[in-house]
Formats: C-alpha cells, structure tokens, sequence
C-alpha cells in the first residue's frame, strides 16, 4: 500500500523538492502546506501516514501544530525537518510526540531511511494504542459483567454460577457481547 505524506514548510521550493523526493520513492504527496493552521487541515482532511513538517513557519509553527496533530491523531506520525539542531528544539519536538528530526538541507540517504522508520514507528504505535483499547474494554466488561452477574443474584436470588450463565445466554439469544448484556442489566436494576 502506498503511504500517504503530507509536506509542511513554508518555502515552496524545498515543498517542491522534497515531493520530488518522495515520489520517485513511491509514495503520495497527498496535501502541501505553508503553515501550521494549513498543515492540520490537510491532515483533517487526509489522515496522512506520516507529516513532514518544518519548524519554523508563519502563522502557527510546526511545534505548536504538531501538538495539535499529535493530540487529535490526524496523522499517523510526525518528522521534523528543520535547520535548527539545538537541544531545545529537538526537546520539544520529543514532548509534542514527533517520531524523527531530520536537519536541512536534506541528506537523500538518509531522508528515505529515515521516513520509512518513522511510519514504522507510527504504525507500530497505533497497533499498540488498538491493543490497550481492546484490554481496556475487556477489563471494563469485565467489571461490569460482575456488577451484572451481583444484580442477577440478588434480583431472582441465584448462584454466581446461575447468573453468569443467564448473562451468557442473553448475550447468545441476542447476538451481542456479554458485556453489552451486562451494562443493560447494570441499567435496569440499579
């Protein structure tokens, strides 16, 4: 598949240089943007793989618009492409959640490289971030089934057992999870 980048600087000969780039490397430069309120829109509007965004732009700069992005998850991941190198620059890079900081002017060895292991990154991020959601909504089911299966035993004045059995072939009558069945009944009898 082909991954998706949005470009971010507000020169648009370097803009034009490094779509360049990127396209004889295969990818899609889906949206180009002089500033940081343009680059958030176009990732609104793209939720692209990677943004490659300067620091230094008009308007809103890259900092402030990569918190935005990274805040709202319209992109998969972040490089920084910057003629600024000072530790104060790649620190808050870090605390804004950017994956990479590439200096200008661009090395093409190590740009393609470097883009490929922060949409790995991303990527690798985003199944993580999958796999907690998924384990936070088993745990909250969980809890609720309990709560669920509490309610059961007093109300008809059966075993855990018994509830958790009725619980389970409510879920199977109706096609739905236990834990669905399980916040209804938390609904009803509490």
């Amino acid at each position: 598949m082909v991954k998706r980048i949005v470009i971010a600087d507000d020169e648009p000969i370097t803009r034009m240089d490094i779509r360049e780039l990127l396209q004889e490397s295969g990818y899609e430069v889906v949206a180009e943007a002089s500033d940081g309120f343009e680059a958030i829109d176009a990732c609104k509007l793209h939720n692209p793989d990677l943004v490659i965004m300067d620091i230094r732009m008009p308007v809103l700069d890259g900092l402030k618009a990569c918190k935005k992005i990274t805040h709202d998850k319209l992109a998969g991941g972040i490089l920084i492409l910057s003629a600024f190198y000072d530790k104060e620059f790649i620190e808050k890079a870090k605390q804004v959640g950017v994956l990479g900081y590439q200096v200008k002017p661009l090395d093409e060895k190590s740009f393609i490289p470097t883009i490929e292991m922060c949409i790995a990154k991303a990527e690798e991020i985003k199944a993580l971030e999958k796999e907690i959601q998924k384990t936070s909504q088993k745990l909250e089911d969980r809890k609720s089934i309990d709560i669920a299966k509490g309610l059961l035993i007093k109300e008809h004045d059966i075993s855990e057992e018994e509830a958790y059995n009725m619980l389970r072939k409510m879920s199977m009558d109706r096609r739905c999870s236990i834990g669905e069945i399980a916040r209804t009944i938390m609904v009803i009898y509490e």
